[in-house]
């Protein structure tokens, strides 16, 4: 509750935080019911997740900033997710499944609490994200346009899709495509005109206007339609124990997204503005906001970037906002749900369209491509795996490519022979006469083992009569590892080629001890084993 103290702090923060609050629920309104129609959902059902699991979020979170919300990559996982298992977006069954995978995304975020485990947001690579979150806008922009063009494409696989789509633009209606593309140019044209003012919500209350005036839901423009008012009651999912597992890989993939997404996000404005973030605190938090969300007819709730930065901008610098937004919505749902019947599907589209359009970083894949181009590869398979292999797969497939890119860097890892410097230190540079100190600059494990090995070899080869291992840069040894060092020691031995560790640490030396290599002989600096080198009688 620090964040509540923050916000009340000095006269001047509460108005600009309830303002705040009032922005980000004229925010929330349009994009949640664009992502529940993403989802697959009934539009009730986004402005639900708006109430009480961002209050509960809100209350028990540490970040000051970070806006739990339904966003546009959970949305889609959801859709991807749920149809994977075989049911119907829209039908009962389905909306059951949603609210049940809700409580299982929280059981998963309650584990991730239970054992600390909030550092995993560290691991989840860029190039994985980037192209992740690119894929999941590629799948989204393609079923927005189809709303804005006002025509149903049946091909259930990406390209025979976008095909269809392409084919059927003759036929588009002209009515939704005007309503559609003037909706995305109001919100262009305010956020580069006026950022401060909601224009989401401007946009869509100008759309609905015209489409009333002009009676253009009688010339074809779908609209929303009936919406049920009330508050969200508490509600169980009725689904099978079958159901309950196949829902457990999904679940996982989502809490993935959130982990990196939004505690990267958290940290960032911690950092900003000063204050500690309890990564571990948030995990429980979305845990906890997400049986919120099960048990009152919500979505999955996860973070959402662009309204952190809304908010931010806003001078926000505590919860409050989201504690006011959800009373904004649920006053909303409870008593004037009825003005909702009339908002144009073709302007949600266009909101949204506007919205997941800025999650394709081009410019971030620009520079994966500029920097290293195996992490670019990785997120354009991603990005396109999304789409064409469901995004379960696809970001399996883009972790074990993560995977092998870190085993094959790591083989390869950053050596150099040495030679005497100023003030007798060694430095890198070719190795002179029958002395070869040779630095390794990684942990020695199973992937890199074999080139240890051969670079070793290579310089006895070329005539080295005493082998020095500088082994400052090794924190770490593993089975493979030290067979290999075992292996090399006994190689040069019978080759009548001293071998020797230079610089290890003691916890190295009591690792390679309880390896068994108790033969190796240790010298706390490379000059001192230089000097028993010239002591000896190849010296």
């Amino acid at each position: 509750m620090t964040w509540f103290a923050a916000g009340m702090r000095g006269p001047l923060s509460r108005p600009r935080e309830i303002t705040a609050g009032v922005t980000l629920a004229a925010l929330a309104i349009p994009l949640n019911i664009g992502y529940a129609q993403i989802a697959g959902l009934p539009p009730i059902v986004g402005l639900y997740t708006s109430i009480v699991p961002m209050l509960v979020f809100a209350l028990l979170c540490s970040s000051r900033q970070l806006v739990a919300s339904p966003d546009a990559p959970i949305a889609a996982l959801i859709a991807s997710l749920l149809v994977a298992i075989g049911t119907r977006p829209g039908s009962p069954q389905y909306v059951e499944l949603a609210y049940a995978q809700a409580l299982v995304c929280a059981v998963v975020f309650l584990l991730f609490y239970a054992f600390k485990l909030g550092f995993l947001a560290d691991f989840l690579s860029e190039p994985v994200l980037v192209g992740f979150i690119a894929g999941l806008a590629v799948e989204i922009l393609t079923s927005q346009v189809e709303k804005i063009l006002g025509i149903h494409a049946t091909a259930d696989r990406f390209f025979p899709e976008l095909w269809e789509i392409i084919t059927k633009i003759p036929h588009a209606h002209l009515w939704s495509i005007v309503v559609g593309v003037a909706t995305m140019l109001v919100i262009v044209a305010l956020r580069r005109l006026a950022p401060a003012l909601p224009g989401p919500l401007i946009a869509l209350v100008a759309a609905t206007a015209v489409v009333a005036w002009a009676g253009l839901d009688q010339r074809g423009v779908s609209v929303l339609g009936h919406v049920p008012s009330g508050l969200p009651v508490p509600h169980w999912p009725s689904i099978t124990l079958g159901q309950w597992a196949a829902l457990i890989p999904g679940a996982i993939a989502i809490c993935a997204v959130t982990l990196a997404d939004g505690l990267l996000t958290a940290r960032r404005y911690a950092e900003q503005h000063g204050y500690a973030l309890d990564a571990n605190q948030e995990l429980r938090a979305f845990g906890l906001a997400n049986i919120a969300a099960g048990l009152t007819q919500s979505m999955t709730i996860g973070s959402s970037a662009s309204r952190t930065a809304a908010m931010d901008a806003a001078g926000s610098r505590s919860q409050i906002p989201s504690a006011v937004c959800a009373i904004v919505v649920a006053v909303l749902v409870a008593f004037f749900s009825g003005v909702l019947a009339y908002l144009p599907n073709t302007a949600l589209a266009g909101i949204v369209a506007v919205a997941v359009i800025r999650l394709i970083d081009v410019r971030k894949l620009a520079e994966l491509w500029r920097l290293r181009r195996s992490e670019f590869w990785i997120a354009v398979v991603c990005l396109l795996g999304v789409p064409v292999l469901g995004s379960l797969t696809a970001v399996v497939i883009a972790f074990l490519l993560s995977a092998v890119d870190v085993v094959r860097r790591a083989s390869r890892p950053s050596t150099a022979t040495l030679r005497p410097g100023e003030h007798g230190r060694y430095v890198t540079g070719p190795a002179e006469g029958p002395l070869a100190v040779y630095r390794f600059e990684s942990q020695l494990f199973f992937a890199n083992a074999g080139t240890f090995k051969a670079e070793v070899a290579r310089l006895a080869d070329h005539g080295a009569r005493w082998i020095v291992l500088d082994a400052e840069a090794i924190a770490d040894v593993d089975t493979t590892g030290a067979q290999a060092l075992r292996e090399t020691a006994d190689v040069l031995r019978e080759r009548g080629v001293t071998f020797a560790v230079a610089r290890a640490t003691t916890p190295l030396r009591h690792l390679l001890t309880h390896y068994g290599l108790t033969e190796l002989t240790y010298y706390d600096s490379n000059e001192a084993a230089a000097a028993a080198y010239r002591e000896s009688d190849h010296g």
